[in-house]
């Protein structure tokens, strides 16, 4: 029977909604506290949740994603009594299903409910038909499986698809997945490096050009959108356009027809579009430095890589995949690693992403080549010397001001003063409660391994 899961502190509430929903033949129960209710999620299997914003001990807007994450990947739809635009859209970012306003009646119930359901037994029925090739995407993260989901659906539609992510987190990667899990997987995928394209040579480089159409064509070019034809086109760093190839661009793909320079006639091109931009080109577009028109053609879906430091336990999997990959090329037997130093990739926070990652696992069996074991002497001298400044205790804090003076007008911390101790507070808590073992912290917590060794280090406490 479906699980339905109600995280509410109010009693009448929850009576009510556990009558509606077991009248449409669900089986529900409730939890009263955000702790609880997350209890609960991490212990059973759930297809929905509705969840209240103001909990006894917490915010349940900021919570969605970690009741996404539960071994189930429940809906979660969220309930609240001081309902608010800017709330709707966060509970939508964060990957809430739907926003009910209180108070909750029957019908606000009911649909949502029944959709839910529908499409997650669609979607289990679909997964059930076939496996995404990941090829070179290594991690079994909730965060990275997620995107793979969204990938997966891509691949089934030839709708466009913009990939957004820091740099090295592997879109293009992602783009070639998508396009070698589609119905076009044997047409050709082209990758248009935008920050390359020259104003002056664009529409030769794109569209092609006749031989003597200007000084120097010497023979003919076809174009990278010719040779997209029946397969994929990549552009990648899409930020990059200069406003008059978002132009050409936006007329290609309204018409999807082309004309070399030179040439006489048009010619319809039949090709996909899978987009790829490090940057923020939602504010771009604000900023009049992107056009909109542009972006809405090449959102069809969106997929938004996180970044490594984000993804829990990726970083050993890429790290160990990538040892005997270079231990293969090099020739040499794989080799095995110190406790140290998969310790020291956990600390790192990776900026350069998937993509630092194994080239310091590269540069790492290089320099270990004629040592059985990896360590972090192996590693390239910046990371160990980032780990080394991460490892020097800074000065002590100031002395956090008496509790018992906080209600003197005058002893008022700041804002960014209070919250400080009161996350050291909260941090040795949980320390202390765990006895001091990382992991342990992690699961009481839910905080990743990275932000946990981060807060250690900010707020010098001694596990």
């Amino acid at each position: 029977m479906n699980q339905i899961l109600i995280v509410d502190d109010d009693p009448g509430v929850c009576l009510f909604m556990e009558e509606v929903i077991t009248c449409m033949g669900y089986a529900a129960t409730h939890a009263k506290t955000l702790k609880k209710g997350l209890e609960k999620a991490s212990s059973g299997h759930w297809d929905i949740i509705f969840l209240d914003v103001r909990l006894p001990d917490g915010n349940g807007l900021e919570a969605v994603p970690e009741f996404r994450k539960m071994p189930s990947s429940p809906e979660v739809v969220i309930l609240t009594g001081e309902g608010s635009a800017d709330g709707a859209a966060q509970a939508i970012r964060s990957g809430a299903w739907d926003y009910i306003e209180k108070p909750v009646t029957a019908n606000a119930i009911t649909l949502p409910l029944k959709h839910a359901m529908e499409i997650r037994q669609a979607r289990k029925a679909g997964s059930a038909q076939g496996l995404f090739k990941r090829d070179k995407i290594d991690g079994d993260s909730p965060e990275l499986s997620e995107c793979l989901a969204e990938a997966a659906k891509a691949a089934d539609s030839d709708a466009s698809v913009l990939i957004t992510g820091e740099s090295g987190t592997g879109k293009e990667l992602f783009a070639r997945a998508i396009h070698g899990n589609s119905p076009r997987a044997n047409g050709p995928f082209v990758v248009v490096d935008c920050a390359a394209l020259p104003d002056s040579l664009v529409e030769s480089v794109l569209f092609g050009h006749e031989k003597g159409a200007f000084t120097g064509a010497t023979k003919s070019r076809t174009g990278l959108i010719r040779e997209a034809d029946g397969g994929t086109m990549f552009l990648d760093e899409l930020g990059e356009l200069s406003p008059s190839n978002q132009k050409r661009f936006l007329r290609v793909l309204q018409e999807r027809r082309v004309r070399s320079v030179g040439g006489g006639r048009e010619d319809a091109i039949d090709f996909r579009v899978i987009a790829a931009t490090h940057q923020d080109i939602d504010g771009m577009v604000e900023k009049g430095a992107f056009r909109k028109d542009l972006l809405f053609r090449l959102r069809g879906l969106t997929i938004a890589l996180p970044p490594l430091r984000d993804r829990q336990g990726d970083a050993q999997i890429i790290a160990m995949r990538s040892i005997e990959k270079y231990c293969t090329r090099f020739g040499i037997a794989v080799k095995g690693f110190y406790p140290e130093f998969i310790e020291a990739l956990a600390r790192h926070e990776w900026p350069g992403n998937v993509r630092e990652l194994v080239a310091a696992v590269e540069a790492a069996v290089i320099h270990g080549k004629n040592e059985p074991l990896l360590h972090p002497i192996h590693l390239p001298v910046h990371i160990r010397a980032n780990l080394a400044q991460k490892a020097v205790r800074p000065p002590a804090p100031p002395a956090p001001l008496e509790e018992t003076t906080e209600d003197a007008p005058g002893a008022i911390p700041g804002h960014s003063q209070y919250m400080q101790e009161t996350e050291k507070r909260y941090l040795k808590k949980v320390a202390a409660a765990a006895n001091g073992a990382v992991q342990e912290i992690c699961r009481l917590s839910g905080l990743s391994r990275a932000q946990v060794y981060r807060l250690i280090k900010k707020h010098d406490i001694t596990l």
